[in-house]
C-alpha cells in the first residue's frame, strides 16, 4: 500500500472493549456523509442481529489463514482467541477515490496500519474510568463467568499504546465523545500537508507549495 494514498486516509479508532467505540462509529456514520466504514474480516462468531457483509465479514478460520497467506489484508491480530483483519481491495478504492475510511480496530491491527500508511489518523478511545469500563463490558452480557478479570486486564494492556496514537478521548458522554471524533476529522482535513492535493485537484496555483503535496 503507498505511504501517499489520493486524498483519503484510513482513520482509526481504538480501544477498549467496552469503551464505546462501535457506538461512535454509528453515530459518526449516521451524522455524515463524507466517511465510509471499513468491514472487518473475523473468525468469531456472529453477535445477536449482526449480519455478514455489514458488520462484519464472518470466516472460518481455514478462511481467515488463506486470506494472511495470500496476502488479502492490510492488517490482521488474534484478539480474545479470535482473528480480526482488515481486507485491503475495499479500503484501498475507497482511498483512492479521496474518501476517509473509519476502522474500528485493536491496537496491534492500528499500529499495522500506521506502519503501511504513514498518513493514517489514529483516534484511541478511552473509558472514564475502569470500574465504568467493567460496567459496560457487564452490561452487554457476552462475557463468560470468570472472564472480567481477563478482559480487564487486557484492556490495561490496550491503554499501555494509547500515547503512541495521534489523539485520545474520554468517553464520558456519547454526544461529546462524537462531537470530539468528528472535530479531529474536520482539523486533520485542513492540514497543509492534506489540503495542497485538493487545492492542486482544483487547478489552484499557490507559491511555496511545490513538493508538499
Amino acid at each position: 500500500m503507498s505511504s501517499k494514498p489520493s486524498t483519503g486516509i484510513p482513520v482509526v479508532l481504538s480501544g477498549p472493549s467496552g469503551a464505546g467505540k462501535t457506538t461512535i462509529q454509528k453515530q459518526l456514520l449516521s451524522r455524515y456523509q463524507d466517511l465510509v466504514p471499513s468491514i472487518s474480516a473475523t473468525t468469531r462468531p456472529p453477535r445477536p442481529g449482526e449480519v455478514h457483509g455489514k458488520d462484519y465479514l464472518f470466516l472460518s478460520e481455514p478462511e481467515f489463514q488463506s486470506g494472511i497467506e495470500q496476502n488479502l489484508f492490510l492488517e490482521h491480530a488474534q484478539v480474545h482467541g479470535h482473528f480480526y483483519g482488515t481486507p485491503k481491495g475495499p479500503l484501498e478504492e475507497h482511498l483512492h477515490l479521496g474518501v476517509d475510511v473509519l476502522l474500528v480496530i485493536d491496537v496491534q491491527g492500528g499500529l499495522q496500519i500506521r506502519s503501511a500508511c504513514t498518513e493514517s489518523l489514529l483516534i484511541f478511545l478511552l473509558p472514564p474510568s475502569m470500574a465504568d469500563l467493567a460496567k459496560r463490558i457487564d452490561s452487554r452480557g457476552d462475557v463468560p463467568p470468570g472472564e472480567m478479570q481477563v478482559r480487564l486486564r487486557n484492556a490495561e494492556w490496550e491503554m499501555s499504546f494509547a500515547t503512541q496514537y495521534d489523539y485520545l478521548v474520554i468517553n464520558r458522554n456519547l454526544d461529546e465523545a462524537v462531537s470530539q471524533v468528528r472535530s479531529i476529522l474536520v482539523a486533520d482535513r485542513c492540514r497543509t500537508q492534506r489540503a495542497v492535493r485538493r487545492i492542486h485537484h482544483l487547478g489552484i496555483d499557490l507559491p511555496g507549495l511545490e513538493g508538499r503535496g
